[in-house]
């Protein structure tokens, strides 16, 4: 079976080569950026260890100020990359412009990055109906189904619903935010699992995810890990 699958991705190789989708050079099967374009990616190096806040390169403490003072309801956050070029271009393509290429990058990009953990359930944040519909694609989710397959974790698709219809958070000021996101989640049925991972493309003030991690606490999370593909 081994050797069948491995004439196949040579086939493939041959007959449907693939290209970095930064700039252009030819790339193995399995690869979607060449060497050099991996390497250059925006990774997030230093950052605080429980809200990948990015930090100065030698920071005195592990954690950032915020949440040395008030920490924040969930217990880590894994986000690889800075939202910065070019990686904030294929998100945009991704989440507005249906670019499943580019999704499907993103998703390889943050399961190698959370290898290490193995939460009991996947969450993606979801979207409004009103927004699903006129977007047509719920960019969290396409993320928190690959990473189900790539990595075999259980995802809950339908289990945390957005109840309340609210302006996008990029589009208010930071000092507007919570109060936008407050009670605008909420949970369909029990949440069974101690231990799960809120999926998002992109993290900001981090006021979606506190609202939703306030949620899972209340329902009984002992463990909540938020996992974006990048931290602004």
């Amino acid at each position: 079976m081994e050797k069948v699958y491995s004439w196949l991705r040579t086939g493939l190789d041959w007959l449907l080569p693939l290209h970095c989708r930064l700039c252009g050079e030819q790339v193995a099967w399995e690869l979607e950026l060449c060497p050099g374009c991996y390497r250059d990616l925006p990774w997030l190096k230093t950052a605080c260890r429980r809200c990948a806040e990015p930090l100065p390169a030698e920071p005195q403490t592990l954690l950032c100020g915020r949440c040395l003072r008030r920490p924040p309801p969930f217990d880590r956050v894994i986000a690889p990359l800075h939202f910065a070029p070019p990686v904030d271009g294929l998100i945009h393509a991704y989440k507005f412009h249906g670019d499943l290429a580019a999704g499907r990058l993103l998703a390889n990009l943050l399961a190698a990055a959370t290898t290490a953990s193995r939460p009991e359930l996947l969450l993606p944040v979801p979207l409004h109906a009103r927004r699903l519909r006129q977007r047509g694609v719920n960019q969290s989710l396409e993320l928190a189904r690959q990473l189900s397959r790539q990595r075999r974790l259980p995802l809950a698709d339908r289990l945390l619903v957005r109840c309340r219809d609210t302006p996008p958070q990029r589009l208010l000021p930071a000092s507007e935010r919570r109060a936008n996101v407050r009670g605008a989640f909420a949970l369909r049925g029990p949440l069974s699992a101690r231990h799960v991972a809120v999926l998002d493309d992109v993290m900001t003030t981090g006021q979606t995810m506190m609202e939703i991690c306030r949620l899972l606490r209340r329902a009984g999370a002992a463990r909540i890990e938020v996992w974006v593909v990048a931290r602004a």
